[in-house]
Protein backbone atom coordinates (compact mmCIF):
# COMPACT_ATOMS: atom_id res chain seq x y z
CA UNK A 1 0.00 0.00 0.00
CA UNK A 2 1.52 3.37 -1.00
CA UNK A 3 1.62 6.19 1.53
CA UNK A 4 -0.94 8.97 1.17
CA UNK A 5 0.33 12.54 1.46
CA UNK A 6 -1.45 12.99 4.79
CA UNK A 7 -0.06 9.77 6.23
CA UNK A 8 3.44 10.58 5.06
CA UNK A 9 3.27 14.00 6.71
CA UNK A 10 2.20 12.32 9.95
CA UNK A 11 5.04 9.82 9.73
CA UNK A 12 7.56 12.55 8.94
CA UNK A 13 6.41 14.43 12.02
CA UNK A 14 7.02 11.31 14.09
CA UNK A 15 10.48 10.94 12.59
CA UNK A 16 11.33 14.53 13.45
CA UNK A 17 10.21 13.97 17.01
CA UNK A 18 12.27 10.82 17.26
CA UNK A 19 15.38 12.39 15.77
CA UNK A 20 15.05 15.36 18.09
CA UNK A 21 15.18 12.89 20.96
CA UNK A 22 11.74 13.66 22.34
CA UNK A 23 10.28 10.15 22.28
CA UNK A 24 8.91 8.92 25.60
CA UNK A 25 9.38 5.49 27.15
CA UNK A 26 6.40 3.14 27.54
CA UNK A 27 7.16 -0.39 28.67
CA UNK A 28 6.93 -2.65 31.65
CA UNK A 29 9.96 -3.35 33.83
CA UNK A 30 12.25 -6.11 32.70
CA UNK A 31 13.06 -8.98 34.97
CA UNK A 32 16.65 -7.75 35.12
CA UNK A 33 18.69 -5.03 33.50
CA UNK A 34 21.58 -5.95 31.21
CA UNK A 35 24.46 -3.60 30.45
CA UNK A 36 26.71 -3.22 27.44
CA UNK A 37 30.43 -2.72 28.14
CA UNK A 38 30.21 1.07 27.95
CA UNK A 39 26.98 1.63 29.84
CA UNK A 40 23.95 0.91 27.64
CA UNK A 41 21.29 -1.07 29.49
CA UNK A 42 18.11 -2.90 28.66
CA UNK A 43 15.74 -1.44 31.22
CA UNK A 44 12.41 -2.88 30.07
CA UNK A 45 11.07 -5.87 28.18
CA UNK A 46 7.48 -6.18 26.99
CA UNK A 47 5.63 -8.85 25.01
CA UNK A 48 4.11 -7.13 21.96
CA UNK A 49 2.40 -10.00 20.16
CA UNK A 50 2.96 -13.51 18.84
CA UNK A 51 6.75 -14.06 19.14
CA UNK A 52 7.22 -10.26 19.38
CA UNK A 53 9.17 -8.64 22.21
CA UNK A 54 9.88 -4.93 22.62
CA UNK A 55 13.01 -3.88 24.50
CA UNK A 56 13.71 -0.44 25.93
CA UNK A 57 17.40 0.45 25.87
CA UNK A 58 18.91 3.21 27.97
CA UNK A 59 21.48 4.46 25.47
CA UNK A 60 24.44 6.76 26.19
CA UNK A 61 25.05 6.90 22.42
CA UNK A 62 21.61 8.41 21.80
CA UNK A 63 21.45 10.34 25.04
CA UNK A 64 18.04 8.84 25.79
CA UNK A 65 16.06 5.62 25.76
CA UNK A 66 15.02 3.87 22.55
CA UNK A 67 12.98 0.83 21.51
CA UNK A 68 14.06 -2.32 19.68
CA UNK A 69 11.56 -4.94 18.51
CA UNK A 70 12.47 -8.62 18.30
CA UNK A 71 10.75 -11.33 16.30
CA UNK A 72 11.85 -14.33 18.30
CA UNK A 73 12.50 -17.88 17.05
CA UNK A 74 10.78 -20.99 18.30
CA UNK A 75 12.03 -21.87 21.78
CA UNK A 76 13.48 -18.40 22.46
CA UNK A 77 11.42 -17.88 25.62
CA UNK A 78 12.83 -21.17 26.98
CA UNK A 79 16.44 -20.47 25.97
CA UNK A 80 19.29 -21.69 28.11
CA UNK A 81 22.24 -19.47 29.11
CA UNK A 82 24.51 -19.09 26.10
CA UNK A 83 21.98 -20.44 23.59
CA UNK A 84 21.94 -18.34 20.40
CA UNK A 85 20.27 -18.16 17.00
CA UNK A 86 21.37 -16.79 13.62
CA UNK A 87 20.29 -13.15 13.48
CA UNK A 88 18.72 -10.90 10.85
CA UNK A 89 18.94 -7.16 11.48
CA UNK A 90 15.91 -5.78 9.63
CA UNK A 91 16.18 -2.02 9.29
CA UNK A 92 13.55 0.60 8.57
CA UNK A 93 13.62 3.82 6.59
CA UNK A 94 12.63 7.35 7.44
CA UNK A 95 8.91 6.63 7.03
CA UNK A 96 8.77 4.04 9.78
CA UNK A 97 9.94 3.02 13.24
CA UNK A 98 10.86 -0.14 15.11
CA UNK A 99 7.31 -1.48 14.65
CA UNK A 100 7.00 -0.79 10.92
CA UNK A 101 8.00 -4.20 9.54
CA UNK A 102 5.47 -5.99 11.76
CA UNK A 103 2.62 -3.45 11.84
CA UNK A 104 2.74 -1.11 8.84
CA UNK A 105 4.18 -2.98 5.86
CA UNK A 106 1.93 -6.07 5.77
CA UNK A 107 5.11 -8.13 5.68
CA UNK A 108 3.57 -10.96 7.74
CA UNK A 109 6.92 -11.90 9.19
CA UNK A 110 5.41 -14.26 11.73
CA UNK A 111 3.98 -16.36 8.88
CA UNK A 112 7.33 -17.01 7.20
CA UNK A 113 8.51 -20.52 8.14
CA UNK A 114 12.19 -19.63 7.69
CA UNK A 115 11.95 -16.90 10.31
CA UNK A 116 10.96 -19.40 12.99
CA UNK A 117 14.61 -20.46 13.12
CA UNK A 118 16.27 -17.06 13.44
CA UNK A 119 16.12 -13.97 15.61
CA UNK A 120 14.97 -10.82 13.78
CA UNK A 121 16.11 -7.52 15.29
CA UNK A 122 14.26 -4.33 14.32
CA UNK A 123 15.73 -1.15 15.85
CA UNK A 124 14.77 2.48 15.40
CA UNK A 125 15.63 4.66 12.40
CA UNK A 126 18.17 7.49 12.65
CA UNK A 127 20.12 7.88 9.37
CA UNK A 128 22.38 4.96 10.39
CA UNK A 129 25.37 7.07 11.33
CA UNK A 130 27.06 8.74 14.26
CA UNK A 131 26.12 12.34 13.52
CA UNK A 132 28.90 14.81 12.73
CA UNK A 133 27.31 17.68 14.67
CA UNK A 134 29.77 20.30 13.50
CA UNK A 135 32.72 18.07 14.32
CA UNK A 136 31.67 17.65 17.95
CA UNK A 137 30.06 14.23 17.54
CA UNK A 138 27.88 13.12 20.43
CA UNK A 139 24.19 12.18 20.34
CA UNK A 140 22.60 10.90 18.26
CA UNK A 141 25.33 8.33 17.61
CA UNK A 142 23.02 5.90 15.85
CA UNK A 143 25.67 3.57 14.40
CA UNK A 144 27.18 3.19 17.87
CA UNK A 145 23.72 2.50 19.29
CA UNK A 146 23.01 -0.23 16.76
CA UNK A 147 26.41 -1.94 16.60
CA UNK A 148 28.11 -1.26 19.94
CA UNK A 149 25.15 -1.11 22.26
CA UNK A 150 22.22 -3.14 20.91
CA UNK A 151 24.30 -5.88 19.27
CA UNK A 152 26.41 -6.84 22.32
CA UNK A 153 23.40 -6.54 24.62
CA UNK A 154 21.43 -8.99 22.49
CA UNK A 155 24.37 -11.32 22.05
CA UNK A 156 24.96 -11.42 25.78
CA UNK A 157 21.50 -12.26 27.08
CA UNK A 158 18.87 -12.31 24.35
CA UNK A 159 19.99 -15.11 22.04
CA UNK A 160 21.54 -13.14 19.16
CA UNK A 161 24.28 -15.13 17.47
CA UNK A 162 27.45 -14.16 15.65
CA UNK A 163 26.07 -15.39 12.32
CA UNK A 164 24.48 -12.12 11.19
CA UNK A 165 22.88 -10.67 8.06
CA UNK A 166 21.21 -7.30 7.52
CA UNK A 167 18.51 -5.92 5.25
CA UNK A 168 16.49 -2.75 5.08
CA UNK A 169 14.30 -0.39 3.07
CA UNK A 170 15.11 3.16 2.01
CA UNK A 171 17.53 4.60 4.59
CA UNK A 172 17.51 1.14 6.20
CA UNK A 173 18.92 -0.22 2.94
CA UNK A 174 21.68 2.34 3.20
CA UNK A 175 22.26 1.28 6.81
CA UNK A 176 22.59 -2.40 5.95
CA UNK A 177 25.10 -1.85 3.14
CA UNK A 178 27.00 0.99 4.81
CA UNK A 179 27.40 -0.94 8.07
CA UNK A 180 28.68 -3.98 6.17
CA UNK A 181 31.18 -1.89 4.22
CA UNK A 182 32.38 0.00 7.28
CA UNK A 183 32.74 -3.18 9.37
CA UNK A 184 33.90 -5.99 7.06
CA UNK A 185 32.93 -9.42 8.36
CA UNK A 186 30.21 -8.16 10.68
CA UNK A 187 27.43 -9.31 8.33
CA UNK A 188 27.55 -12.38 6.12
CA UNK A 189 25.11 -10.95 3.55
CA UNK A 190 23.14 -7.73 3.13
CA UNK A 191 20.15 -6.55 1.10
CA UNK A 192 18.88 -3.08 0.24
CA UNK A 193 15.34 -2.34 -0.92
CA UNK A 194 15.00 1.13 -2.45
CA UNK A 195 18.13 2.15 -0.56
CA UNK A 196 19.87 5.53 -0.61
CA UNK A 197 23.15 3.70 -1.09
CA UNK A 198 25.36 6.33 -2.77
CA UNK A 199 24.80 9.62 -0.89
CA UNK A 200 27.63 11.54 -2.55
CA UNK A 201 25.98 11.09 -5.94
CA UNK A 202 23.04 13.19 -4.71
CA UNK A 203 24.13 15.39 -1.77
CA UNK A 204 21.45 17.87 -2.79
CA UNK A 205 18.85 15.20 -1.95
CA UNK A 206 20.24 14.86 1.58
CA UNK A 207 20.00 18.63 1.94
CA UNK A 208 16.45 18.73 0.56
CA UNK A 209 15.12 15.82 2.63
CA UNK A 210 16.63 16.87 5.94
CA UNK A 211 15.64 20.50 5.44
CA UNK A 212 12.10 19.30 4.73
CA UNK A 213 12.22 17.47 8.07
CA UNK A 214 13.33 20.64 9.82
CA UNK A 215 16.85 19.38 10.50
CA UNK A 216 20.32 20.82 9.91
CA UNK A 217 21.49 18.71 6.99
CA UNK A 218 25.19 19.37 7.66
CA UNK A 219 24.81 17.86 11.13
CA UNK A 220 24.76 14.39 9.56
CA UNK A 221 28.18 14.18 7.85
CA UNK A 222 29.18 17.83 7.55
CA UNK A 223 29.51 19.75 4.30
CA UNK A 224 29.97 17.42 1.28
CA UNK A 225 32.91 19.51 0.07
CA UNK A 226 34.67 20.51 3.29
CA UNK A 227 34.00 17.13 4.95
CA UNK A 228 34.11 15.01 1.79
CA UNK A 229 36.27 12.36 3.48
CA UNK A 230 33.59 11.83 6.10
CA UNK A 231 30.90 11.48 3.42
CA UNK A 232 33.05 8.96 1.57
CA UNK A 233 33.69 7.02 4.78
CA UNK A 234 29.94 6.37 5.04
CA UNK A 235 29.18 5.94 1.33
CA UNK A 236 29.19 2.27 0.21
CA UNK A 237 30.30 3.28 -3.29
CA UNK A 238 33.67 4.40 -1.93
CA UNK A 239 34.03 1.30 0.26
CA UNK A 240 32.98 -1.25 -2.32
CA UNK A 241 36.30 -3.10 -2.05
CA UNK A 242 35.40 -3.98 1.54
CA UNK A 243 32.38 -5.93 0.27
CA UNK A 244 34.33 -8.27 -2.01
CA UNK A 245 33.38 -11.34 0.04
CA UNK A 246 29.92 -10.20 1.19
CA UNK A 247 26.88 -11.11 -0.93
CA UNK A 248 24.91 -7.93 -1.62
CA UNK A 249 21.42 -7.65 -3.09
CA UNK A 250 20.24 -4.28 -4.43
CA UNK A 251 16.72 -3.53 -5.66
CA UNK A 252 14.60 -0.52 -6.46
CA UNK A 253 11.94 0.96 -8.70
CA UNK A 254 12.25 3.61 -11.39
CA UNK A 255 9.61 5.89 -9.85
CA UNK A 256 6.88 5.15 -12.38
CA UNK A 257 3.67 3.31 -11.48
CA UNK A 258 4.30 -0.43 -11.34
CA UNK A 259 2.35 -3.63 -10.89
CA UNK A 260 1.95 -3.15 -7.12
CA UNK A 261 0.70 0.43 -7.42
CA UNK A 262 -3.10 0.58 -7.51
CA UNK A 263 -4.81 2.74 -10.13
CA UNK A 264 -4.80 6.38 -9.15
CA UNK A 265 -1.71 6.12 -6.93
CA UNK A 266 -0.93 9.73 -5.98
CA UNK A 267 2.53 11.21 -6.53
CA UNK A 268 5.03 11.55 -3.71
CA UNK A 269 4.79 14.53 -1.43
CA UNK A 270 6.80 17.27 -3.12
CA UNK A 271 10.15 17.96 -1.44
CA UNK A 272 11.65 21.25 -2.65
CA UNK A 273 15.17 20.86 -4.01
CA UNK A 274 15.00 17.09 -4.49
CA UNK A 275 15.40 17.27 -8.25
CA UNK A 276 18.73 18.06 -9.87
CA UNK A 277 18.02 20.36 -12.86
CA UNK A 278 21.00 18.81 -14.65
CA UNK A 279 19.53 15.31 -14.24
CA UNK A 280 15.74 15.70 -14.21
CA UNK A 281 13.26 13.02 -13.27
CA UNK A 282 11.32 11.23 -16.03
CA UNK A 283 8.06 12.97 -16.90
CA UNK A 284 6.03 9.88 -15.97
CA UNK A 285 7.72 9.41 -12.57
CA UNK A 286 5.23 9.76 -9.72
CA UNK A 287 7.80 8.77 -7.08
CA UNK A 288 10.93 10.88 -7.61
CA UNK A 289 12.35 9.53 -4.35
CA UNK A 290 12.33 6.04 -5.82
CA UNK A 291 13.87 7.28 -9.05
CA UNK A 292 16.85 8.50 -7.01
CA UNK A 293 17.07 5.23 -5.12
CA UNK A 294 17.24 3.14 -8.28
CA UNK A 295 19.83 5.41 -9.87
CA UNK A 296 22.04 5.06 -6.80
CA UNK A 297 21.52 1.31 -6.56
CA UNK A 298 22.43 0.82 -10.22
CA UNK A 299 25.59 2.87 -9.79
CA UNK A 300 26.62 0.94 -6.69
CA UNK A 301 25.86 -2.39 -8.39
CA UNK A 302 28.21 -1.49 -11.24
CA UNK A 303 30.90 -0.47 -8.78
CA UNK A 304 30.55 -3.68 -6.76
CA UNK A 305 30.75 -5.80 -9.89
CA UNK A 306 33.92 -3.97 -10.94
CA UNK A 307 35.71 -5.05 -7.73
CA UNK A 308 34.44 -8.63 -7.95
CA UNK A 309 31.88 -8.41 -5.15
CA UNK A 310 29.02 -10.96 -5.28
CA UNK A 311 26.16 -8.59 -6.14
CA UNK A 312 22.66 -9.41 -7.39
CA UNK A 313 20.03 -6.90 -8.45
CA UNK A 314 16.35 -6.52 -9.19
CA UNK A 315 15.25 -3.27 -10.83
CA UNK A 316 11.67 -2.67 -11.92
CA UNK A 317 8.91 -0.15 -12.56
CA UNK A 318 7.52 0.91 -9.19
CA UNK A 319 7.32 3.51 -6.44
CA UNK A 320 8.71 4.08 -2.96
CA UNK A 321 6.13 1.87 -1.31
CA UNK A 322 5.93 -0.88 1.35
CA UNK A 323 4.35 -3.29 -1.11
CA UNK A 324 7.62 -3.45 -3.02
CA UNK A 325 9.74 -3.68 0.13
CA UNK A 326 7.76 -6.68 1.29
CA UNK A 327 8.15 -8.33 -2.11
CA UNK A 328 11.88 -7.64 -2.20
CA UNK A 329 12.39 -8.99 1.32
CA UNK A 330 10.74 -12.23 0.26
CA UNK A 331 12.80 -12.27 -2.95
CA UNK A 332 16.13 -11.79 -1.16
CA UNK A 333 15.37 -13.97 1.85
CA UNK A 334 16.93 -17.15 0.38
CA UNK A 335 20.20 -15.27 -0.17
CA UNK A 336 20.13 -13.92 3.38
CA UNK A 337 19.38 -17.37 4.79
CA UNK A 338 22.29 -18.85 2.85
CA UNK A 339 24.46 -16.22 4.48
CA UNK A 340 23.26 -17.53 7.83
CA UNK A 341 23.90 -21.12 6.81
CA UNK A 342 20.16 -21.93 6.68
CA UNK A 343 18.25 -23.49 3.80
CA UNK A 344 14.93 -21.79 3.05
CA UNK A 345 11.89 -23.92 3.79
Amino acid sequence: MPWSAARLRTLLALVVADLLLLAAVSATCAEATVSAPHGARIIAEEKAGERLVDLTVDSPALGRTAKVRLLTPDGWDRRRPGETWPTLYLLVGGDGNYKAWTEDYDARLQELPALRDILVVMPLFGFYTDWFNGGEGGPPAVETFHLREVRPLLERRHGAGVRRVAAGESQGGFGAVSYAARHPGLFRAVASYSGFVHPLRHPHAVRAAMTYLGLDWTALWGDPVAQRANWQAHDPYYRADRLRTTPVHLSGGDGTAGVLDPPGTPPDVEIPGLEDPADPFPEDAISPTETLMQRQSRTLATRLASVGAPVTTHFYAGTHSPAYWKRELYRSLPMLLRGLGIRDR
